[in-house]
């Protein structure tokens, strides 16, 4: 700092500012500091670091991991942030394979809510806004668009890219990773997970505006459901962590399901997402009115009788949820079961009087989609 003049009030000015300077920069140390020992104390929660088979990894390129040595590493901490991984789900799968099943993987990422809030305080008001506009465009839409992906990572080279708390975990898990413990520590989300298998190497993981869904359909085949997407990125391999993480919540959904994005519970709300279902109604996959089609695992959780009176008929695009809004587990399979032997004994009939008692359900009681 300089200062033009040279009396004693504009110096005790200048050694005021200094202070505060000082000041500022002592507490970001000590945040540094504390940060530090919170990360360690972690690590040390699941990993003996003193330990030969502890290695420590700052690299960006799935090519380094893949030089490391097979069955030699008990645990592997990477302390780049997984955002400047140039190929993530390379990098994630060449770790799997340097560690035996129950190897601790540790990494961190600034998710995108983490990024939001860093650009808000980096910028001015109302200029951070407009800033941050143009960068979620860039940075989130343009890398889901066919026509705008390889302008994407031609700009980009897959580097500083946006990953929401979903995608992270998603792709952990889809490359054989088990997620131990997650904890925000400063500005960087620190994810501490174990191999449980070997990766799924899915060349055609959910990314785009539209998605097919892996449900189950009629006689227990797997059928693509096309939907728009209300999740984020790779929320596919995240049911059963979210379930028992956080259970179900009244009408049967995952309870506190953080997968669902903002603008995906407004499309949800008015059921302008499964509008693409249509497309799987024409195919033949579903028919108008029907059970919902589920996943393996959603469908695991329904009773065995159930679930082999489901696999007898095609799944529906209409549900018959809404004729009586079944609040728990035990209510929708008493729902649903109502509904299939209905059909089972007269099925056109059956799909009228649903089909109109829908129609009833929202237009009148105002029923929405969760």
């Amino acid at each position: 700092m300089i200062f033009k003049t040279d009396n004693t009030e504009a110096k005790l000015l200048q050694l005021e500012e200094f202070a505060e300077l000082d000041a500022v920069l002592a507490a970001e140390a000590k945040n540094s500091v504390r940060n530090e020992r919170f990360v360690v104390n972690l690590i040390e929660k699941y990993v003996d670091t003193s330990r030969s088979d502890c290695f420590t990894f700052a690299a960006n390129n799935h090519d380094d991991a893949n030089q490391l040595a097979d069955d030699t590493y008990r645990a592997i901490i990477h302390f780049k942030r997984v955002n400047n991984f140039h190929f993530i789900n390379k990098q994630f799968e060449a770790i799997n394979t340097k560690l035996p099943k129950g190897g601790i993987f540790v990494s961190k990422v600034e998710t995108n809510d983490l990024r939001k809030q860093r650009l808000m305080e980096k910028y001015p008001p109302y200029f951070n806004k407009v800033y941050y506009f143009f960068d979620f465009i860039f940075k989130r839409v343009f890398p889901k668009l066919p026509v705008t992906q390889q302008i994407y990572y031609a700009i980009t080279k897959g580097h500083n890219r946006v990953l929401s708390k979903t995608e992270m975990l998603g792709r952990l898990y889809s490359c054989g990773f088990r997620v131990l413990e997650e904890r925000y520590i400063g500005n960087r989300l620190y994810i501490v997970s174990e191999k449980f298998r070997e990766p799924a190497y899915d060349e055609d993981p959910s990314y785009g505006i539209i998605y097919p869904m892996k449900r189950v359909g009629k006689g227990g085949k797997i059928i693509s459901v096309y939907k728009f997407r209300t999740m984020h990125a790779y929320a596919e391999y995240l049911q059963e962590y979210i379930y028992e993480k956080n259970n179900l919540e009244e009408g049967g959904k995952f309870k506190d399901d953080f997968r669902v994005s903002r603008v995906g519970r407004m499309l949800r709300k008015y059921w302008i997402d499964e509008l693409p279902m249509i497309l799987n109604v024409l195919k033949g996959d579903l028919k108008i009115v029907g059970v919902r089609p589920l996943s393996r695992h959603y469908l695991s959780l329904y009773s065995k009788e159930l679930q082999e009176m489901r696999k007898k008929f095609k799944p529906g695009l209409i549900p018959p949820y809404y004729v009586d809004l079944p609040k728990t587990m035990e209510e929708i399979m008493d729902s649903e079961m109502r509904y299939l032997k209905a059909y089972q004994k007269n099925p056109f009939l059956t799909d009228v009087r649903y089909f109109l008692m829908v129609f009833y359900t929202i237009l009148f009681k105002r029923a929405r989609s969760k």
